[in-house]
């Protein structure tokens, strides 16, 4: 990416970023031309293309500063402080529904690039998702303590079997037409959390 871009004052920084994620979280990667960032940021594509070399440039930009983004707020939320599994992922759920009330477009396009398919991006984004989780997936269940599930439960086994609910809940998200329903995705997960708890969690521990 060209240093110019950081040279510029951070209000012209974030009305091109949001044009980016605006158009991106409406179409795939190919069907989203420079062209329409550059109307949406009121700029020309040649001066786009000075600040992005090219598409890819600017749609790997614009995952890590959306990673970046969630990691802090994650951490604002105290997700990593509390001992209990379970009131680690709801802090996490409310740290995400904040993002997706707040930045709906910077949300909807994370969804859209994890489940992308064009190969020109699609395999670093999978690599950086994959790198993340696995960290985490490590650091958190390295944490856990097998006192506060019910006997015998692989923990591996329970952050898997969690973990590719959500993808499957999100994948149906894409595939829906119109804007995120925030309100729906809330119940639905609030739900889903309710549920691990009852089945996962030991039972004179439940709330």
């Amino acid at each position: 990416m060209n240093e110019k871009f950081y040279r510029l004052p951070l209000k012209k920084q974030q009305k091109i970023i949001q044009a980016a994620y605006r158009v991106f979280a409406q179409n795939t990667y190919k069907k989203s031309p420079m062209s329409e960032i550059a109307d949406a940021a009121g700029i020309s594509k040649s001066l786009l293309f000075h600040y992005f070399h090219n598409k890819k440039e600017l749609y790997l930009f614009l995952w890590d500063e959306a990673a970046a983004i969630t990691v802090q707020r994650l951490e604002s939320f105290g997700c990593y402080d509390s001992l209990n599994f379970f009131d680690m992922i709801e802090r996490g759920l409310r740290a995400k529904l904040q993002i997706m009330k707040q930045s709906p477009d910077m949300a909807a396009f994370v969804i859209r690039a994890y489940y992308e398919n064009e190969p020109e991006v699609s395999c670093e984004i999978q690599q950086s998702y994959q790198r993340f989780l696995s960290q985490h997936a490590q650091d958190t269940i390295h944490q856990l303590n097998p006192d506060d599930f019910i006997p015998g439960l692989n923990l591996n086994m329970m952050y898997r079997d969690m973990l590719f609910a959500s993808e499957g809940y999100i994948g149906q998200l894409l595939r829906q037409e119109g804007p995120l329903d925030v309100d729906k995705f809330e119940r639905d997960f609030s739900e889903l959390l309710a549920f691990w708890r009852q089945i996962y969690q030991k039972k004179e521990d439940l709330p």
